[in-house]
C-alpha cells in the first residue's frame, strides 16, 4: 500500500526503447489490473522496417555499444514514428504513426548498416534488468512524454511539463534564460511542492553536473555524488524522502566511459549502476518502506513496435518561444523500459496501463497530498496502485546477477567522477550544440551562479562565449574545481 512508503528513489537512464531492451525478454506474469496470467507486449520477430528497397527485421543480439548515435530530435522522431516523408504542421495534429522510419532515420544519422537500429537485446545480455523486471513490476506501456530528445523529456519528471521546450537547447538559449530568470516551469516543479510540505530530497549525480541541477530551485547542498549513495543508506537513519539519481554521462568523451546507457557507451555499465542502486536499497533499513523506479528518458532512436497514443497537454501556459516545431504536447513518444521495485509489489507483475514520466510527480502528489503541477500529471495514472500488498513481502533477491561480459573493461560505477580535463575532450573543435552537452553546461552554469550570485552578469557573458566542445570543457573544468569545495562544505563531502 502506497501509504506505507516513506522513501521514493528514481533512477533515470538514457536513450533506449522498450523493444530494444526487453522486447525479446519473453517475460510472463500476472496482470496488474486483472490478476490473470499475461505476458509483456514484446516482439514476435516479424517486425521490420524497409530502407532503399531492403527489409530490416528485428533481431536478437544487439551490440553492447552502438557505432553511431541514432538521431532523436523532434524531426527525427517524427520520421521514425510516421515514415521518412512525414511532416508536422505547427500547432496541428501529429501524423498517423506506423513506426516505419527507424531504419531510414538511422541511415540519415550516418549509420552504414540500417539494421543496427532494429537489433534488440536478448535476456542474457541484460541479466540485471531482466531479473529486476521478473521479480517486481514491469510497465510495458510507459512512454516518453513527447516524441523528442532527452532534455524536454527529463523535464516532465520534474515539472509534468518541459516548459514549452521541444528540442535540445543551445548554449545561446540557456544563456538567454539565465540572463532573465533561469529555467523554470509556470506551475512550479515537484521539488518546490515537496519542500512546501517539508519533504526532504536529495539528488545523486554520477558526475559533478547532473542535468537536474540546471533547475533554478536546486541548490549546491541538494546534490551528492553517487559514490556516497550506498554508504548513506548503510547509516542508522537515512534522512531523504525523495531521491533522484542521475548516471555519469561522460558527455565530453562522447559518453564512452559513462553509465547512462547512452548508445555510444557500453550498456553493461548502466546494468552495473542498476545493480548497485537496487542492492544498496534492498540491503538497507529503509527497504520495506521504499519504492525504486528505474526508467529511461526517451527511446534514443531505437525501434519499438507499439503505437504511442494521444497525450494530455500540460496546459500550463508555457512560453512558445523555445518550441521550434510548434508542438502541442498532445502526443506521447515511443515506449521506454520502466521497472517499479518494492516489497509491496507482488512478484512477476506486468502492468499494461499507459504511463509517461509525469506519472512520477503524480505518484509523489498522491503520496504527500499535493495538487497537480499541470493538466498532464493531473490526468496521469498513479503507479501507487502497483503497491498492492498490505505488508512487505519477503524478497530473497538480496543481490542481482552480474552484468554480462561485453568485452570491455569492468568499471566501478561508484567511483567518484573523474576530473574534467580541457585537454582530453573528444572532438574539441566540434560545436558545443550537440545533444546533451548544452544541458550539462547549463547544470555547470547554474551551480556557478549559486556559488556567486553577485557575478551573474559575468557568468552569463562567460557562457555566451562558448562555441566549441573545447570551450565547454574549459568552463566545466573551472566550475568543477569550485563546486567540489562548495558541495563538500554544504553536503558532507564527495
Amino acid at each position: 500500500m502506497s501509504g506505507s512508503i516513506e522513501h521514493v528513489f528514481v533512477l533515470m537512464l538514457e536513450n533506449r526503447s522498450f523493444d530494444h531492451m526487453l522486447g525479446f525478454s519473453g517475460i510472463t506474469g500476472m496482470d496488474a489490473v486483472t490478476g490473470l496470467p499475461t505476458k509483456i507486449n514484446g516482439l514476435t520477430g516479424n517486425e521490420s522496417n524497409s530502407y532503399n528497397g531492403q527489409q530490416y527485421s528485428v533481431t536478437s543480439g544487439a551490440d553492447y555499444r552502438m557505432p553511431v548515435d541514432p538521431n532523436h530530435e523532434f524531426p527525427d522522431v517524427l520520421k521514425q514514428l510516421c515514415g521518412p516523408n512525414a511532416s508536422y504542421a505547427k500547432g496541428g495534429a501529429y501524423p498517423a504513426i506506423d513506426n516505419s522510419g527507424f531504419a531510414a532515420s538511422y541511415a540519415a544519422s550516418g549509420g552504414s548498416a540500417p539494421g543496427e537500429v532494429m537489433k534488440c537485446y536478448s535476456p542474457d545480455q541484460l541479466p540485471v534488468l531482466t531479473a529486476l523486471a521478473e521479480a517486481f513490476a514491469v510497465c510495458d506501456s510507459w512512454h516518453s512524454s513527447l516524441p523528442g530528445p532527452t532534455w524536454p523529456n527529463r523535464m516532465f519528471v520534474h515539472g509534468a511539463s518541459s516548459g514549452g521546450l521541444d528540442h535540445s537547447p543551445t548554449v545561446a538559449e540557456i544563456a538567454e534564460w539565465e540572463s532573465i530568470a533561469g529555467f523554470s516551469f509556470p506551475g512550479g516543479d515537484i521539488f518546490d511542492r515537496l519542500k512546501s510540505k517539508g519533504v526532504s530530497r536529495c539528488l545523486y549525480g554520477g558526475d559533478d553536473f547532473p542535468m537536474v541541477a540546471a533547475l533554478k530551485g536546486i541548490g549546491i547542498g541538494d546534490i551528492r555524488h553517487y559514490s556516497l549513495f550506498a554508504n548513506d543508506l548503510a547509516q542508522a537513519t537515512y534522512p531523504y524522502t525523495y531521491v533522484f539519481i542521475e548516471p555519469n554521462y561522460d558527455v565530453l568523451q562522447d559518453y564512452k566511459a559513462g553509465s547512462s546507457q547512452h548508445p555510444l557507451g557500453d550498456v553493461t555499465a548502466g546494468e552495473a549502476l542498476i545493480k548497485q542502486t537496487y542492492e544498496a536499497i534492498r540491503n538497507s533499513a529503509v527497504w520495506n518502506r521504499s519504492v525504486l523506479i528505474v526508467v529511461w528518458d526517451e527511446h534514443g532512436g531505437f525501434f519499438d513496435h507499439a503505437i504511442p497514443g494521444a497525450a494530455k497537454a500540460p496546459g500550463d501556459n508555457a512560453s512558445a518561444k523555445y518550441n521550434n516545431s510548434g508542438f502541442t504536447f498532445e502526443q506521447y513518444g515511443a515506449r521506454v523500459p520502466a521497472v517499479i521495485v518494492s516489497p509491496l509489489i507482488p512478484q512477476n507483475t506486468i502492468d499494461h496501463r499507459v504511463y509517461d514520466h509525469s506519472c512520477i510527480p503524480r505518484f509523489l502528489e498522491s503520496l504527500f497530498g499535493l495538487t497537480p503541477l499541470t493538466a498532464r500529471d493531473g490526468a496521469a495514472a498513479d503507479i501507487g496502485a502497483l503497491l498492492a500488498l498490505s505488508a512487505a513481502r519477503d524478497v530473497a533477491l538480496t543481490t542481482l546477477p552480474a552484468p554480462a561480459n561485453s568485452g570491455a573493461p569492468v568499471r566501478d560505477v561508484t567511483a567518484p567522477a573523474a576530473d574534467v580535463s580541457a585537454a582530453a575532450v573528444a572532438r574539441p573543435a566540434a560545436t558545443v550544440n550537440e545533444g546533451n552537452l548544452p544541458a550539462v553546461v547549463h547544470s555547470a552554469m547554474q551551480q556557478d551562479l549559486k556559488m556567486a550570485p553577485e557575478n551573474r552578469a559575468a557568468i552569463v557573458n562567460r557562457v555566451s562565449t562558448i562555441q566549441t566542445r573545447a570551450d565547454a570543457a574549459q568552463y566545466m573544468q573551472e566550475v568543477q574545481q569550485k563546486v567540489r569545495g562548495a558541495r563538500g562544505a554544504a553536503a558532507g563531502g564527495r
